[in-house]
């Protein structure tokens, strides 16, 4: 019957239907707008790349140049009065209840389009459809939906069309800065919200994505996974993309024991990674270890003790700078690897331009960590040696 639509499909299929169609529009968001269009961690094929600009423009009415504007200034200004969408500044409540419409609202901004809106489509099709009839996708996509399901096909548009609102405008940029966990102390709130980047195409891994944002691949421990990136890795198959840059990878050599400017280089390399040792190999341990020996009366001040030694200076708010200082007051071993710790991050951060000046610096936090007689951060003085931009040589 007509009300049936022409595949006259029953609930299940239609279930599954909508959830397919609304996966191949993460897919684009994901590898399309985000790590190609934004990022260019990928090159894609014309083809793929206009079939994605097609869907999204049937499915969301975003346009290509708007939204890769208005991502790249989220980075360029994240957790500012500048970023388009931070829960931070605006609070979570606002981008989870109005993500879509603080996109809408900065692509209006002509500043934001003309700073960050380099190298997007410009073509004769893009000036004279996708961004001159935004509607007339998502209005063409209800007709559709309506001749292909029937009065059920409403139903299924309106999912089609709140998807990427709520999943991506309002989750991934709300609840991606504000709940879950993080692999690394990058310099904003960013978090992975799981490590099973599936329903959001890998984007629920944003603290990793926000470390590394010209990596094509979101996943960066062995237990996560990052769906995008298996689609990548099957167009790449196919001939359809090509990866550009992904997560440097850190190379250590076993029996490396000289500091020498491939060492300083890979440690900057991978200075996240090593921050993330530092909290695993040296915090963590240490923190129990005190704890083991305080006063029980004195235990609270250590309470998220690995954590707030950890987190990232800039992000901490003054009831964590208290809460660190009194946990320093009672610890004098906590004091001198919080302090090691600030002393290595400032060494890439003043350093960087000057290699010889970082290894000069390196060797110096080396040989001060070796003499401080605390175990665990003389351990992680000799693994930094280790470190080398090339793997080691195979036997």
């Amino acid at each position: 019957m007509w009300y049936n639509g022409f595949l006259d499909l029953s609930p299940w299929q239609l279930i599954g239907v909508t959830l397919l169609m609304t996966h191949v529009t993460i897919v684009s968001v994901t590898v399309y707008l985000h790590r190609y269009s934004a990022h260019r961690a990928l090159e894609l094929h014309p083809a793929l790349k206009h079939f994605f600009r097609f869907w999204l423009w049937l499915t969301t009415a975003q346009n290509t140049r708007e939204w890769t504007a208005i991502h790249r200034k989220h980075h360029a200004k994240c957790e500012t009065v500048d970023d388009p969408h931070s829960p931070v500044i605006k609070g979570l409540a606002t981008v989870l209840r109005k993500g879509a419409e603080l996109y809408r609202e900065e692509a209006q901004n002509p500043e934001t389009l003309r700073i960050y809106g380099k190298n997007c489509p410009d073509d004769w099709i893009e000036r004279n459809l996708y961004s001159r009839y935004k509607m007339l996708g998502v209005t063409l996509m209800a007709v559709i939906d309506l001749c292909l399901f029937g009065v059920i096909g409403i139903s299924v548009w309106a999912v089609q069309m709140m998807w990427i609102p709520l999943w991506a405008a309002g989750v991934v940029n709300g609840l991606g800065h504000a709940v879950g966990y993080r692999n690394f102390e990058c310099r904003d709130a960013a978090t992975n919200l799981v490590p099973w980047g599936i329903l959001i195409g890998g984007e629920e891994l944003h603290n990793n994505h926000h470390t590394y944002p010209n990596s094509a691949k979101l996943s960066v421990r062995k237990w996560e996974f990052d769906m995008g990136w298996l689609w990548i890795k099957l167009f790449s198959y196919c001939g359809l993309a090509k990866v550009q840059r992904v997560a440097p990878i850190a190379h250590r050599v076993k029996d490396k024991r000289n500091l020498d400017m491939d060492t300083a280089m890979a440690i900057l390399n991978n200075r996240f990674q090593i921050m993330a040792q530092y909290r695993k190999l040296v915090i963590a341990p240490l923190v129990k270890q005190e704890l083991s020996k305080t006063d029980h009366s004195l235990r609270h001040h250590f309470h998220r003790a690995k954590r707030l030694l950890s987190r990232e200076t800039s992000l901490l708010h003054p009831g964590h700078q208290a809460r660190i200082q009194r946990m320093l007051e009672q610890s004098q071993a906590l004091q001198v690897i919080y302090e090691k710790r600030l002393a290595l991050q400032h060494i890439w951060a003043k350093t960087s331009a000057n290699g010889h000046d970082m290894l000069e610096a390196i060797k110096q936090w080396v040989s001060e960590a070796e003499a401080s007689g605390i175990h665990a951060l003389r351990d992680f003085a000799e693994q930094l040696k280790t470190y080398s931009l090339r793997p080691a040589p195979a036997l």
